[in-house]
């Protein structure tokens, strides 16, 4: 059986989740505390991190890699395009995600309410989580920038780079910290990837003692 390492609110898990279901591969979720690195966990991954994928006896790690690999071995439905310069966009806005958004907005927010009471790290920085907050104001406005001359992220057809971002924002939307009724067109745009059966999985998802927000799963938010 084909199995992913994972934690449900994991952005990077998500993102990997969602490819393995756009290219319908099924595997099994596997839940892992990343943090508290497990041996063996360590020796499936040394680095420590989630998400890894166990696919036809080969352990991979990291997301953008898996990613891309499961494009390789599955190309279709196509997840990048096939020109240079396309290709080059994805990886550009999936970069930014998977680092800039991530630093700048998830693992203030996320990390500061949630991860943080999971590790037993104490009562959250306010000042972080403000900083999330004020800072996940400049990246939506990227984004409706971006979708002013796009279908999606990267261009006219869905791609990793729409996982990359959703991935960060669901987690996100699943503690209410989305202020998505300023920026419609973002709001629309998450609206068309949310209704995607890829993304069923992830609306399933429960974390002990932190509930989704009401809206959390429904499509027409």
């Amino acid at each position: 059986m084909n199995r992913l390492y994972h934690y449900p609110l994991s952005p990077f898990s998500r993102k990997v989740r969602l490819a393995l279901g756009e290219k319908r591969i099924e595997v099994e979720l596997v839940e892992e505390r990343y943090w508290e690195q497990g041996i063996d966990f360590l020796r499936r991954n040394p680095a420590g991190q989630v998400p890894v994928l166990r696919l036809n006896g080969r352990m991979l790690s990291d997301s953008q890699a898996i990613c891309e690999y499961l494009e390789d071995v599955i190309p279709a439905p196509p997840l990048l395009p096939r020109e240079a310069e396309g290709r080059y966009e994805v990886r550009r806005i999936c970069a930014w995600f998977d680092g800039k958004f991530h630093a700048e907005v998830t693992a203030k927010l996320m990390g500061e309410r949630v991860f943080k009471k999971l590790r037993g790290g104490g009562v959250p920085d306010s000042a972080a989580v403000k900083a999330g907050a004020r800072d996940i104001k400049y990246h939506l406005g990227y984004m409706t920038h971006l979708l002013e001359t796009r279908r999606w992220l990267a261009g006219n057809d869905m791609t990793l780079a729409d996982f990359a971002a959703a991935a960060q924002l669901s987690c996100l939307d699943y503690v209410s910290d989305v202020p998505w009724d300023k920026y419609e067109s973002v709001k629309d745009w998450y609206a068309k990837i949310k209704s995607r059966p890829a993304f069923r999985s992830l609306l399933a998802d429960q974390v002990p003692g932190f509930r989704p927000a009401s809206h959390y799963a429904d499509l027409d938010f």
